[in-house]
């Protein structure tokens, strides 16, 4: 397998993040300076309106797919296409040699990654990043809306930006995807369609070499089972489903809103798909395998009903207003969507943790920190999305008394966002993880797993 040191070495020092504009300039600046080399077209629109770029970079007769921030509040990917489109085009020799037909999408979001831009330049701390946060709810989601047929559940209803994505997975039929997420918190790790168990060890050193750990601590679900530490098989829906049959009170179908993933969708073209988790912030109790004097559940137990404080206690603000929301008010369908199944969510999962003897004996530091300290940091979401949903409604046409309501509860939930978020900056002894060593990690990962499916060349 090649070494793709000069690839990696040459990765910018990057301070922030492009916007889509930013983003969308230089791809047609690429295209503009090496119009044999790059075709640049306009894939499909947002639901905004707005255009979706999709380069073509010719290499070879195996085809390849990546695109950026099918979560919009996951820019990291972006970037390392930023630097990839370029690099591949003015090296004829790598692009050559790698074998394959290249389309890349930047930003498949691009509604969603304008509506996190306020935190792309920075400061890069936990509370700005969080104040500035957006995520659409699933059933809005690019990556969670192709079709999806299992047991009791169906939905049919790919939003544009998915359909985009449809059309070039159907037209290309790729042998290897790159869907480019990356975490808010934490150490490396990774999630593939297919147990490539050769390639492991390569992996971990992409990971090694810019001195980010692994994550050693909870996994993202509870029910997943990994291929080895910190690899996991890209679970989908129906595994969702499976979960709630077993532990939920109520039918899955009634707790379920979003479609399938993209690596679902491909895989009937037998396409390995890849993502690459990185953290921006980091705390060195993360890979701590240090024994805490408690249990594992003890500590599971604990974030449930941190979260679920959180929310009922959101709860209280949003319902003053709620009566108030528009249908095209992006922040409140995720309050919404989470506080509609907060209660069965969190009874559920509770079941689980109380059940699984994976959860009866002690506790690593690493685990501890997941379940106690990081709920302090992702519970702020919640508060973000009331505060922004507010805002969203005050530049509407409203009544005076509707707007003073609005602006009384905006008001008391940036009191309590402050108040949380000062606990978190005390709480939480992060460092900020440089971009260029998490795209060096992503890119990496991403080459290992493209050269090694693709051996002919």
């Amino acid at each position: 397998m090649r070494d793709f040191t000069n690839l990696i070495k040459n990765i910018p020092d990057y301070q922030e993040f492009l916007t889509v504009d930013e983003m969308d300039a230089s791809t047609l600046k690429l295209q503009a300076e090496y119009p044999d080399k790059v075709q640049v077209t306009e894939a499909g629109r947002s639901r905004k309106g707005r255009p979706i770029y999709c380069l073509k970079i010719a290499g070879g007769k195996k085809n390849a797919f990546m695109f950026g921030c099918p979560h919009p509040n996951e820019p990291m990917g972006a970037m390392m296409l930023e630097y990839f489109t370029r690099a591949i085009v003015e090296d004829d020799a790598l692009r050559e040699s790698l074998g394959y037909t290249w389309y890349i999408i930047k930003s498949i979001d691009v509604d969603g990654t304008q509506l996190n831009e306020k935190w792309f330049k920075g400061p890069f701390t936990l509370t700005n990043y969080a104040r500035n946060y957006f995520r659409p709810a699933g059933y809005e989601q690019a990556e969670w809306t192709f079709p999806l047929s299992y047991k009791k559940y169906t939905f049919d209803k790919p939003i544009p930006e998915t359909q985009v994505l449809m059309k070039i997975i159907d037209e290309a039929k790729p042998v290897f995807m790159y869907s480019l997420h990356n975490s808010g918190f934490g150490g490396t790790y990774w999630y593939l369609t297919k147990d490539l168990s050769p390639i492991w060890e390569k992996l971990y050193a992409a990971s090694k070499k810019q001195n980010i750990p692994l994550h050693l601590g909870e996994p993202e679900v509870n029910y997943i089972t990994p291929y080895a530490p910190a690899i996991f098989p890209l679970i989908g829906q129906e595994d969702t489903y499976d979960y709630y049959e077993k532990f939920a009170d109520a039918p899955p179908e009634t707790l379920m809103s979003a479609g399938g993933s993209s690596g679902g969708y491909a895989a009937k073209y037998d396409t390995v798909t890849l993502v690459t988790e990185l953290p921006y912030f980091y705390e060195e109790r993360i890979q701590s395998d240090k024994q805490m004097p408690f249990t594992r559940r003890e500590a599971a137990l604990k974030k449930l009903d941190y979260y679920h404080e959180n929310e009922r206690t959101v709860e209280t603000y949003y319902s003053q207003v709620k009566h108030l929301i528009s249908g095209d008010n992006p922040f409140a369908k995720m309050v919404e969507l989470s506080l509609k199944h907060a209660q069965q969510s969190y009874e559920t999962e509770k079941a689980f943790v109380e059940s699984s003897e994976d959860y009866a004996g002690p506790c690593k530091e690493s685990e501890a920190f997941d379940n106690l300290e990081l709920p302090k940091f992702f519970g702020l979401f919640m508060w973000t999305l009331t505060i922004r949903a507010c805002e969203h409604e005050l530049e509407k046409e409203h009544t005076d008394e509707d707007k003073a309501l609005l602006a009384k509860v905006h008001d008391a939930c940036e009191k309590e966002f402050a108040a949380r978020g000062e606990t978190v900056e005390r709480d939480i002894h992060y460092e900020v993880t440089p971009i260029k060593k998490l795209v060096s990690i992503q890119l990496e990962s991403g080459m290992i797993v493209a050269d090694y499916l693709n051996p002919e060349k």
